[in-house]
């Protein structure tokens, strides 16, 4: 029999250490293996392995490189399968900010196969510095909670991330007040996802697929918000068919990020008709990247390597001309414009002229948005 595992990420370590105590003391026999990563930049982590009676080994592990997937398959992954045997749960205590995708992917593997199964990704928050976190424009390195060397991500980014991503959210700390905020930011950023307080849930059943949880946030087939408000917070939806102009959008592109906490989507550019795009901006940075070809544009023999789910989506949005390229984003903040949102980016669409003069002409379009795509294109 597999014994479970529960990956508990999460960048406020309070908020976290609290979920995997009660995870402890819920579950007789459970570990709880932790790395702290403060030291990853010279190639070490220090390993603590705990019981809810204590902790039962310290140690520090030296790296063949300082980074997050090196310390998961050199020391995570063999700690889990050494203590699969004893445990009755086995519980990750992730790094501030690891997100706990890359760490369930790389767990899902032959060797581990017969011996654990990932039940449950959680994220605990600090339910009086979550709404403020999201926001937050800082990198990482900023706030000594850096990943690797190099690492230049954003506080916001790697938070969204592990929200989006997490079967279940935990919070810990605050007061009714701040529970109710964080509830509803949370219900605006991960709709689908269940929010747990003064409790962790049943961790215990089935084993997850990897690749369904990867579907919940990929581009192709995220499941995205709906347009919503909660008091202040509000979710804007834009969903167009006609094709974007890339100088266009791309002149206003601050103004859209400015505009929101959170937004993120699929979209197609007139000169890129081929290609799905990926939109996703946090704290007022943003990244867009090329998320594959869209599925009309694949010969149907190709169709059957798709996942069902992309199926799915795809016929939520197809249509006899364009198959299912649409422009489908999403923005979240307090108090946002419905209408300056969608003026802005209408305005971005191709007119009618232009749309009628076909991909020839739109093959010739400035894109500015060539050294980004480009460029990753060909890394």
């Amino acid at each position: 029999m597999s014994t479970p595992v529960i990956l508990v990420a999460g960048l406020h370590a309070s908020a976290r250490t609290a979920a995997v105590d009660r995870l402890l003391r819920t579950h007789p026999g459970a570990v709880a293996v932790h790395h702290d990563l403060r030291a990853v930049t010279d190639d070490r982590v220090e390993r603590v392995v705990r019981t809810a009676h204590g902790t039962l080994d310290v140690a520090d592990v030296r790296l063949a490189h300082g980074c997050v997937t090196c310390a998961v398959r050199e020391d995570l992954l063999p700690q889990l399968i050494q203590r699969a045997g004893t445990a009755s749960l086995l519980v990750a205590d992730l790094w501030d900010s690891v997100e706990p995708r890359s760490v369930a992917e790389a767990l899902d593997v032959d060797e581990a196969a017969d011996l654990l199964r990932l039940t449950a990704v959680l994220t605990a928050l600090e339910a009086e510095h979550m709404p403020v976190d999201i926001s937050r424009g800082d990198r990482l390195s900023e706030s000594g909670r850096a990943a690797a060397a190099g690492d230049q991500r954003y506080l916001a980014e790697v938070l969204a991330r592990q929200i989006e991503y997490a079967t279940g959210l935990v919070l810990h700390g605050g007061d009714e007040e701040d529970h109710d905020l964080t509830r509803a930011v949370l219900g605006h950023l991960a709709p689908f996802t269940p929010v747990f307080a003064g409790h962790v849930p049943d961790v215990t059943g089935a084993a997850l697929c990897t690749a369904e949880l990867a579907e919940r946030v990929d581009p192709a087939t995220a499941q995205l918000p709906c347009d919503a408000r909660t008091g202040e917070i509000t979710t804007v939806v834009w969903h167009r068919l006609r094709p974007l102009h890339p100088a266009r959008l791309y002149e206003a592109v601050d103004d859209l990020v400015s505009a929101s906490v959170r937004s993120r989507g699929r979209f197609w550019l007139a000169n890129r008709h081929e290609r799905m795009l990926a939109w996703d901006a946090v704290a007022g940075v943003v990244s867009v990247e090329d998320a594959g070809p869209w599925l009309a544009t694949l010969p149907e023999a190709a169709w059957e390597l798709v996942a069902p789910a992309r199926h799915a989506v795809a016929s939520l949005d197809w249509n006899d001309i364009l198959g299912d390229r649409v422009q489908h984003l999403v923005f979240t903040g307090p108090d946002l414009d419905r209408e300056r949102i969608h003026a802005l980016l209408d305005s971005c669409l191709l007119t009618e002229e232009e749309a009628g003069a076909g991909s020839g002409a739109w093959a010739g379009y400035e894109d500015p948005f060539a050294h980004i795509l480009d460029l990753r294109e060909n890394a």
